[in-house]
């Protein structure tokens, strides 16, 4: 198959759809499949796969900010690559997404009307989406134009189906399962020394929560002051404020690190006794939870949607009200003083995620397009016997 992957989002930004499309552009081309991503980029792209289409700018959006392109002149240029490629499959992320999926959306069945489309929805925001609200007589008409979707959870289906009713093929975000294997990695020789370590991974944005288990770690640090939180993510405006409030609050043991690269991150993992994510919403499946699985690592995660669709609470994670911070520091402290409970969360959670490899996400994808493909040649063949009869009965 010849397969057009697009997102939105500027290809050098870090983020979930990002990454999402560059494993399956591997997954994809090791299985013999032709693959080019549609994308616009803040500076050029050294890959022959990736074409850019428009320069990004910010955007807020869902509690955070996305770069994207607003540029209302891709038409041409997308329409004469459509044209010159002739891909059999056209899978655009975030599809109702300006600028570039609408484009793409618009021009793929002129350029190829053999073409199938597909849409995968990942986002998930609490209190609805005023893009699909406002905008939602219009987008029909691009959503349309799909013949396929997909969604990256059940909260995600639900989530746009309110406002796009229809069939939502739910297949995850994958994983890469093996890099976050603790027996590839040695622990931070700096906090490898016998405390029990609490690791948030993330953004320091309000949706986040990082502010309320901040909180929390005080009250389980005065409990049990044999732990460490290490907050680990982006530098940032949010993030220094927070910085400095522990510093002049004087509160122990919370460790700030920046970053990490790709190949550090499993090393924070392999380093953690338990992973907290104490979001407050807007999250559609939980990657960083589903990371922890993989590092066998056991969770304490907010009883929100996202995190509820891959976390069962006492199986293979905890589940806490999100903002309730006296409820998160006794979920914490319950695992910080019961090692055989986090061993036994950390199995689970282990065999939960090989649902969530790549192999077998990107099988399910295939395996989607092959349906369609199907149906849409059947639908061929239906039609021509119907022209065929109505011809001769002439």
């Amino acid at each position: 198959m010849k397969i057009a992957l697009v997102s939105p989002y500027d290809w050098h930004t870090p983020g979930g759809v990002n990454s999402h499309l560059n494993q399956l552009t591997k997954q994809f081309t090791a299985r013999g499949h032709e693959v080019r991503v549609m994308a616009p980029a803040s500076r050029p792209v050294d890959d022959p796969l990736v074409h850019v289409f428009g320069r990004p700018i910010s955007v807020p959006a869902s509690g955070s900010t996305a770069r994207i392109s607003l540029n209302p002149r891709l038409g041409r240029s997308v329409g004469q690559f459509l044209g010159e490629q002739r891909f059999d499959i056209v899978h655009v992320h975030e599809p109702l997404m300006p600028v570039l999926p609408i484009q793409v959306l618009r021009h793929s069945k002129s350029a190829n009307d053999r073409v199938i489309n597909v849409g995968t929805f990942h986002a998930r925001k609490d209190g609805g989406n005023r893009l699909y609200g406002y905008g939602r007589r219009l987008l029909k008409r691009w959503f349309h134009e799909l013949d396929g979707k997909i969604a990256v959870s059940p909260p995600a289906a639900q989530y746009v189906g309110e406002y796009f009713p229809g069939f939502y093929n739910v297949i995850p975000n994958g994983l890469d399962i093996d890099r976050f294997s603790p027996a590839n990695h040695d622990p931070i020789p700096e906090f490898d020394d016998g405390r029990i370590n609490i690791l948030y991974v993330g953004r320091a944005e309000k949706r986040k929560g990082l502010a309320y288990l901040i909180r929390a770690f005080g009250v389980v640090n005065a409990r049990d002051p044999n732990t460490r939180l290490i907050i680990v993510g982006p530098e940032s405006r949010t993030r220094r404020r927070y910085e400095t409030s522990v510093r002049r609050t004087g509160q122990r043991d919370v460790h700030f690190a920046i970053g990490p690269s790709d190949e550090e991150l499993p090393r924070y993992h392999r380093t953690a006794d338990i992973l907290c994510a104490p979001a407050l919403g807007h999250e559609s499946q939980g990657y960083v939870i589903l990371e922890a699985m993989a590092a066998c690592v056991p969770v304490v995660a907010s009883n929100i949607e996202g995190y509820a669709s891959v976390v069962t609470h006492g199986d293979d994670g905890l589940l806490v009200r999100p903002k309730d911070t006296l409820g998160l520091a006794d979920a914490l402290t319950r695992l910080v003083r019961d090692e055989p409970q986090r061993q036994a969360l950390a199995a689970a959670g282990l065999k939960r995620v090989e649902n969530y490899s790549w192999p077998r996400v990107t099988q399910q994808v295939l395996s989607y397009y092959e349906r369609l493909l199907d149906q849409h040649h059947t639908w061929e063949q239906a039609h021509a016997r119907a022209q065929l009869s109505r011809l001769m009965r002439a």
